[in-house]
Protein backbone atom coordinates (compact mmCIF):
# COMPACT_ATOMS: atom_id res chain seq x y z
CA UNK A 1 0.00 0.00 0.00
CA UNK A 2 1.15 3.59 -0.63
CA UNK A 3 0.66 6.64 0.34
CA UNK A 4 -2.15 7.48 -2.05
CA UNK A 5 -3.97 3.93 -1.07
CA UNK A 6 -3.40 4.59 2.40
CA UNK A 7 -5.30 8.39 2.51
CA UNK A 8 -7.82 6.29 0.75
CA UNK A 9 -8.52 4.41 3.09
CA UNK A 10 -8.09 6.97 5.95
CA UNK A 11 -10.34 9.42 4.25
CA UNK A 12 -12.82 6.35 4.05
CA UNK A 13 -12.58 5.49 7.69
CA UNK A 14 -12.44 9.17 9.46
CA UNK A 15 -13.80 11.93 6.49
CA UNK A 16 -12.05 14.30 4.44
CA UNK A 17 -8.98 15.88 5.67
CA UNK A 18 -7.68 19.38 5.60
CA UNK A 19 -5.03 20.62 3.29
CA UNK A 20 -2.70 20.88 6.19
CA UNK A 21 -2.52 16.95 7.05
CA UNK A 22 -2.39 16.33 3.22
CA UNK A 23 0.87 18.03 2.74
CA UNK A 24 2.14 16.48 6.40
CA UNK A 25 1.58 12.99 5.33
CA UNK A 26 2.87 13.93 1.48
CA UNK A 27 6.18 15.57 2.84
CA UNK A 28 7.02 13.56 6.07
CA UNK A 29 4.90 10.37 6.28
CA UNK A 30 7.91 8.02 7.70
CA UNK A 31 7.53 5.21 5.31
CA UNK A 32 6.24 7.37 2.42
CA UNK A 33 6.56 10.76 2.78
CA UNK A 34 8.48 12.62 -0.10
CA UNK A 35 11.43 14.21 2.43
CA UNK A 36 10.82 11.33 4.87
CA UNK A 37 12.21 8.65 1.69
CA UNK A 38 13.20 10.16 -1.67
CA UNK A 39 13.82 13.91 -1.61
CA UNK A 40 15.60 14.60 -5.09
CA UNK A 41 17.60 18.20 -5.68
CA UNK A 42 19.57 19.47 -8.28
CA UNK A 43 19.30 19.55 -12.24
CA UNK A 44 18.66 15.31 -12.42
CA UNK A 45 16.34 15.70 -9.35
CA UNK A 46 12.33 17.53 -8.75
CA UNK A 47 13.51 20.58 -8.02
CA UNK A 48 16.42 23.02 -7.76
CA UNK A 49 17.09 26.31 -4.72
CA UNK A 50 19.02 29.29 -5.04
CA UNK A 51 22.16 27.24 -3.71
CA UNK A 52 22.37 25.13 -6.47
CA UNK A 53 22.01 27.52 -9.35
CA UNK A 54 25.71 29.03 -8.03
CA UNK A 55 28.00 29.23 -5.12
CA UNK A 56 27.52 32.97 -5.23
CA UNK A 57 24.34 32.55 -3.56
CA UNK A 58 25.58 30.81 -0.33
CA UNK A 59 29.12 32.65 -0.87
CA UNK A 60 27.48 36.02 -0.21
CA UNK A 61 25.36 34.72 2.42
CA UNK A 62 28.60 33.45 4.37
CA UNK A 63 30.02 36.75 4.81
CA UNK A 64 26.76 38.24 5.38
CA UNK A 65 26.50 36.52 8.11
CA UNK A 66 30.14 37.18 8.86
CA UNK A 67 29.25 41.21 9.41
CA UNK A 68 26.10 40.22 11.08
CA UNK A 69 28.13 39.48 13.54
CA UNK A 70 30.39 42.08 13.69
CA UNK A 71 27.57 44.12 13.99
CA UNK A 72 26.43 41.82 16.86
CA UNK A 73 29.91 43.37 18.32
CA UNK A 74 31.66 40.25 17.74
CA UNK A 75 30.32 37.74 20.28
CA UNK A 76 33.00 35.11 21.56
CA UNK A 77 30.08 32.47 21.10
CA UNK A 78 27.48 32.50 18.80
CA UNK A 79 25.06 29.73 17.45
CA UNK A 80 25.46 29.60 13.45
CA UNK A 81 22.35 27.70 12.42
CA UNK A 82 20.46 26.35 9.11
CA UNK A 83 17.40 25.43 9.30
CA UNK A 84 16.58 23.06 6.44
CA UNK A 85 19.79 22.84 4.87
CA UNK A 86 18.88 20.65 2.31
CA UNK A 87 22.24 18.79 0.66
CA UNK A 88 24.22 20.98 2.63
CA UNK A 89 25.78 22.99 -0.40
CA UNK A 90 24.55 26.46 1.37
CA UNK A 91 26.08 25.63 4.46
CA UNK A 92 29.34 24.36 2.48
CA UNK A 93 29.13 27.83 0.56
CA UNK A 94 29.19 30.00 3.87
CA UNK A 95 31.29 28.05 5.51
CA UNK A 96 34.10 28.31 2.77
CA UNK A 97 33.64 32.12 2.34
CA UNK A 98 33.78 32.77 6.28
CA UNK A 99 37.11 31.28 6.10
CA UNK A 100 38.09 35.35 5.36
CA UNK A 101 37.21 35.84 8.91
CA UNK A 102 38.91 32.96 11.07
CA UNK A 103 37.42 34.56 14.41
CA UNK A 104 34.20 34.29 12.92
CA UNK A 105 34.43 30.62 12.47
CA UNK A 106 36.31 30.17 16.00
CA UNK A 107 33.39 31.70 17.65
CA UNK A 108 30.61 29.72 15.76
CA UNK A 109 28.94 27.16 17.02
CA UNK A 110 27.85 25.03 14.06
CA UNK A 111 23.93 23.74 14.13
CA UNK A 112 21.68 22.46 11.15
CA UNK A 113 18.02 21.48 11.62
CA UNK A 114 16.92 18.71 9.43
CA UNK A 115 14.02 16.27 10.00
CA UNK A 116 14.73 13.83 6.35
CA UNK A 117 17.00 10.84 7.17
CA UNK A 118 18.30 10.60 3.44
CA UNK A 119 19.13 14.58 3.43
CA UNK A 120 21.11 14.30 6.49
CA UNK A 121 23.29 11.95 4.76
CA UNK A 122 23.98 13.96 2.43
CA UNK A 123 24.73 16.88 4.20
CA UNK A 124 27.10 14.71 7.05
CA UNK A 125 29.05 13.75 3.32
CA UNK A 126 28.98 17.21 1.78
CA UNK A 127 30.26 18.71 5.54
CA UNK A 128 32.73 15.74 6.60
CA UNK A 129 35.52 17.07 9.09
CA UNK A 130 33.37 20.25 10.19
CA UNK A 131 31.70 20.76 13.48
CA UNK A 132 28.86 20.64 12.69
CA UNK A 133 25.75 19.16 15.13
CA UNK A 134 22.10 18.11 14.02
CA UNK A 135 19.14 18.59 15.52
CA UNK A 136 15.22 17.69 14.61
CA UNK A 137 14.16 20.95 15.72
CA UNK A 138 15.16 24.12 16.57
CA UNK A 139 14.15 23.95 20.06
CA UNK A 140 17.00 21.14 20.48
CA UNK A 141 19.53 24.28 19.78
CA UNK A 142 20.99 25.16 22.69
CA UNK A 143 20.11 29.18 23.78
CA UNK A 144 21.81 30.83 25.95
CA UNK A 145 23.76 32.56 23.28
CA UNK A 146 23.28 34.75 19.85
CA UNK A 147 22.21 32.90 17.05
CA UNK A 148 22.48 33.46 13.48
CA UNK A 149 20.17 31.94 11.67
CA UNK A 150 19.51 31.08 7.93
CA UNK A 151 16.60 29.07 5.97
CA UNK A 152 16.28 28.90 2.47
CA UNK A 153 12.78 27.62 1.31
CA UNK A 154 11.99 26.63 4.16
CA UNK A 155 8.20 28.01 4.99
CA UNK A 156 6.95 27.27 1.35
CA UNK A 157 7.17 23.38 2.95
CA UNK A 158 5.26 24.45 5.81
CA UNK A 159 1.27 23.22 5.71
CA UNK A 160 -1.73 25.76 5.19
CA UNK A 161 -5.27 25.72 5.54
CA UNK A 162 -7.34 26.68 2.34
CA UNK A 163 -10.91 28.52 2.83
CA UNK A 164 -13.37 29.32 0.16
CA UNK A 165 -15.61 31.87 0.12
CA UNK A 166 -19.12 30.83 -0.67
CA UNK A 167 -22.42 32.99 -0.35
CA UNK A 168 -23.20 31.00 3.22
CA UNK A 169 -19.37 31.87 4.76
CA UNK A 170 -16.20 30.61 4.68
CA UNK A 171 -15.61 26.74 3.85
CA UNK A 172 -12.60 24.94 4.67
CA UNK A 173 -11.53 23.31 1.30
CA UNK A 174 -10.29 19.29 1.81
CA UNK A 175 -9.09 16.51 0.02
CA UNK A 176 -11.80 13.69 0.49
CA UNK A 177 -13.13 10.78 -2.46
CA UNK A 178 -14.89 11.51 -5.37
CA UNK A 179 -17.71 9.23 -6.91
CA UNK A 180 -14.62 6.73 -8.16
CA UNK A 181 -13.13 6.35 -4.68
CA UNK A 182 -10.34 8.85 -5.84
CA UNK A 183 -8.65 11.60 -3.97
CA UNK A 184 -10.28 15.15 -5.02
CA UNK A 185 -11.02 18.37 -3.62
CA UNK A 186 -14.09 19.23 -1.56
CA UNK A 187 -15.38 21.72 0.95
CA UNK A 188 -16.04 21.49 4.49
CA UNK A 189 -19.27 22.88 5.58
CA UNK A 190 -19.50 26.46 6.14
CA UNK A 191 -17.65 27.94 9.38
CA UNK A 192 -19.64 30.14 11.79
CA UNK A 193 -17.48 32.67 11.81
CA UNK A 194 -14.71 33.76 9.43
CA UNK A 195 -11.49 32.23 9.86
CA UNK A 196 -9.06 35.22 11.47
CA UNK A 197 -7.00 35.75 8.58
CA UNK A 198 -9.45 35.82 6.11
CA UNK A 199 -11.86 38.50 7.72
CA UNK A 200 -10.67 41.46 5.87
CA UNK A 201 -11.39 39.59 3.03
CA UNK A 202 -15.12 39.05 3.51
CA UNK A 203 -15.83 41.58 0.88
CA UNK A 204 -13.83 39.24 -1.45
CA UNK A 205 -15.51 38.13 -4.42
CA UNK A 206 -17.54 34.70 -3.85
CA UNK A 207 -15.03 31.86 -4.81
CA UNK A 208 -12.16 33.69 -3.09
CA UNK A 209 -9.70 31.07 -1.95
CA UNK A 210 -7.55 32.02 0.66
CA UNK A 211 -4.61 30.31 2.48
CA UNK A 212 -3.92 30.43 6.58
CA UNK A 213 -0.49 28.50 8.00
CA UNK A 214 -0.25 28.61 11.52
CA UNK A 215 2.69 26.60 10.88
CA UNK A 216 4.51 29.43 9.21
CA UNK A 217 3.76 32.27 11.86
CA UNK A 218 4.71 29.56 14.77
CA UNK A 219 7.97 28.80 12.87
CA UNK A 220 9.16 32.09 12.77
CA UNK A 221 7.47 33.28 16.04
CA UNK A 222 9.99 30.84 17.51
CA UNK A 223 12.66 31.99 16.14
CA UNK A 224 12.14 35.85 16.91
CA UNK A 225 11.27 34.83 20.64
CA UNK A 226 14.92 33.76 20.59
CA UNK A 227 16.22 36.18 19.05
CA UNK A 228 14.57 38.84 21.51
CA UNK A 229 15.93 37.18 24.23
CA UNK A 230 19.65 36.06 23.36
CA UNK A 231 20.31 38.25 20.21
CA UNK A 232 21.60 37.38 16.89
CA UNK A 233 19.67 38.14 13.21
CA UNK A 234 17.38 35.22 10.97
CA UNK A 235 17.49 35.42 7.13
CA UNK A 236 14.65 33.62 5.83
CA UNK A 237 15.04 33.13 1.40
CA UNK A 238 11.27 31.87 0.29
CA UNK A 239 9.01 32.56 -2.70
CA UNK A 240 5.63 34.64 -1.74
CA UNK A 241 4.70 37.67 -1.08
CA UNK A 242 1.59 39.98 -0.05
CA UNK A 243 -1.62 37.50 0.63
CA UNK A 244 -4.23 38.02 -2.59
CA UNK A 245 -6.43 35.43 -2.33
CA UNK A 246 -5.70 31.67 -5.07
CA UNK A 247 -4.27 28.54 -4.78
CA UNK A 248 -0.59 28.22 -4.21
CA UNK A 249 -0.44 24.68 -3.76
CA UNK A 250 2.03 23.10 -6.06
CA UNK A 251 3.66 19.60 -6.70
CA UNK A 252 6.55 19.44 -8.46
CA UNK A 253 8.21 16.05 -9.82
CA UNK A 254 11.39 16.16 -12.59
CA UNK A 255 10.96 19.82 -12.57
CA UNK A 256 7.56 19.96 -13.83
CA UNK A 257 4.01 20.98 -12.01
CA UNK A 258 1.77 17.62 -11.19
CA UNK A 259 -1.35 16.62 -9.87
CA UNK A 260 -0.52 16.54 -6.02
CA UNK A 261 -3.73 14.19 -5.88
CA UNK A 262 -2.54 11.87 -8.23
CA UNK A 263 1.25 11.91 -7.01
CA UNK A 264 0.50 11.57 -2.99
CA UNK A 265 4.17 11.31 -1.82
CA UNK A 266 5.73 10.66 -4.92
CA UNK A 267 6.59 14.80 -5.46
CA UNK A 268 7.96 18.01 -3.84
CA UNK A 269 4.56 19.94 -2.40
CA UNK A 270 4.87 23.43 -1.33
CA UNK A 271 3.21 27.03 -1.24
CA UNK A 272 3.75 30.49 -1.18
CA UNK A 273 4.87 32.09 2.21
CA UNK A 274 3.04 34.64 3.75
CA UNK A 275 5.22 37.28 4.88
CA UNK A 276 3.24 40.12 5.95
CA UNK A 277 1.66 37.39 8.26
CA UNK A 278 5.16 35.86 9.75
CA UNK A 279 6.63 39.01 9.47
CA UNK A 280 4.10 40.29 11.75
CA UNK A 281 4.28 37.22 13.82
CA UNK A 282 7.88 38.24 14.95
CA UNK A 283 7.26 41.56 15.68
CA UNK A 284 4.54 40.05 17.93
CA UNK A 285 7.83 38.37 19.85
CA UNK A 286 9.84 41.60 20.08
CA UNK A 287 11.55 41.12 16.89
CA UNK A 288 12.38 43.73 14.42
CA UNK A 289 11.57 42.62 10.76
CA UNK A 290 12.46 43.54 7.40
CA UNK A 291 11.79 42.42 4.04
CA UNK A 292 13.46 42.83 0.31
CA UNK A 293 12.93 40.92 -3.08
CA UNK A 294 16.24 38.42 -3.47
CA UNK A 295 17.20 40.37 -6.49
CA UNK A 296 17.55 43.53 -3.88
CA UNK A 297 19.73 41.69 -1.12
CA UNK A 298 21.82 40.15 -3.53
CA UNK A 299 22.28 43.18 -5.49
CA UNK A 300 22.47 44.85 -2.30
CA UNK A 301 25.79 42.12 -0.88
CA UNK A 302 27.36 42.57 -4.35
CA UNK A 303 26.14 39.76 -6.34
CA UNK A 304 27.04 41.54 -9.43
CA UNK A 305 30.47 42.85 -8.69
CA UNK A 306 31.06 38.93 -7.48
CA UNK A 307 30.03 37.71 -10.60
CA UNK A 308 32.03 39.73 -12.55
CA UNK A 309 35.15 38.89 -10.83
CA UNK A 310 34.31 34.82 -11.23
CA UNK A 311 34.21 36.02 -14.96
CA UNK A 312 37.27 37.97 -15.18
CA UNK A 313 38.77 34.76 -13.06
CA UNK A 314 37.53 32.10 -15.67
CA UNK A 315 36.65 34.02 -18.89
CA UNK A 316 35.22 30.67 -20.48
CA UNK A 317 32.45 30.34 -17.71
CA UNK A 318 31.54 34.32 -18.40
CA UNK A 319 28.19 32.96 -20.26
CA UNK A 320 27.48 29.80 -17.52
CA UNK A 321 28.23 32.51 -14.86
CA UNK A 322 25.72 35.99 -16.44
CA UNK A 323 22.91 32.95 -16.69
CA UNK A 324 23.44 32.34 -12.85
CA UNK A 325 22.96 36.31 -12.37
CA UNK A 326 20.25 36.54 -13.94
CA UNK A 327 18.81 33.52 -12.89
CA UNK A 328 18.89 34.71 -9.02
CA UNK A 329 18.37 38.36 -9.50
CA UNK A 330 16.13 39.09 -12.71
CA UNK A 331 12.79 40.13 -11.69
CA UNK A 332 11.28 37.23 -14.95
CA UNK A 333 13.07 34.51 -12.73
CA UNK A 334 13.77 34.30 -9.00
CA UNK A 335 14.73 38.14 -8.12
CA UNK A 336 11.33 39.44 -7.72
CA UNK A 337 9.12 36.27 -6.66
CA UNK A 338 11.52 34.83 -4.18
CA UNK A 339 11.99 37.44 -0.99
CA UNK A 340 14.80 37.77 1.83
CA UNK A 341 13.13 38.91 5.28
CA UNK A 342 15.17 39.22 7.81
CA UNK A 343 14.54 39.63 11.84
CA UNK A 344 16.78 40.64 14.29
CA UNK A 345 17.13 42.29 18.00
CA UNK A 346 15.81 45.94 19.13
CA UNK A 347 18.66 47.63 20.03
CA UNK A 348 20.83 45.95 17.87
CA UNK A 349 21.74 47.41 14.21
CA UNK A 350 20.17 46.23 11.05
CA UNK A 351 22.06 43.28 9.58
CA UNK A 352 23.81 43.99 6.00
CA UNK A 353 21.35 45.31 3.21
CA UNK A 354 18.68 45.79 5.11
CA UNK A 355 19.37 48.80 7.02
CA UNK A 356 16.73 50.59 5.16
CA UNK A 357 14.29 48.10 4.34
CA UNK A 358 12.60 47.71 7.66
CA UNK A 359 9.09 47.72 6.75
CA UNK A 360 5.80 46.03 6.64
CA UNK A 361 5.41 42.99 4.42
Amino acid sequence: MGLKARLQARIRAAGPIGVDAFMTACLHDPEFGYYATRPRLGEAGDFITAPLVSQMFGELIGLWAVETWVGLGRPAAFRLVEVGPGDGTLFADMLRAARLEPAFLAAADLWLVETSAPLAALQRERLAGAPVRWAAALDEVPGEAPMILVANEVLDCLPVVQFVRRAEGWAERVVGLDADGELAFALAPPLTAPPGDAAPLDAAPLGTLVEVSAAQRAFVAAIARRIARFGGAALLIDYGGEPSGGDTLQALKAHRKVDPLATAGEADLTVHADFRAVLAAARAEGARAALLTQGEFLRRLGVEQRAAALSRARPDRAGTIARQLARLTDTAQMGRLFKAACLFAEGEPAPPAFEFAEKDA
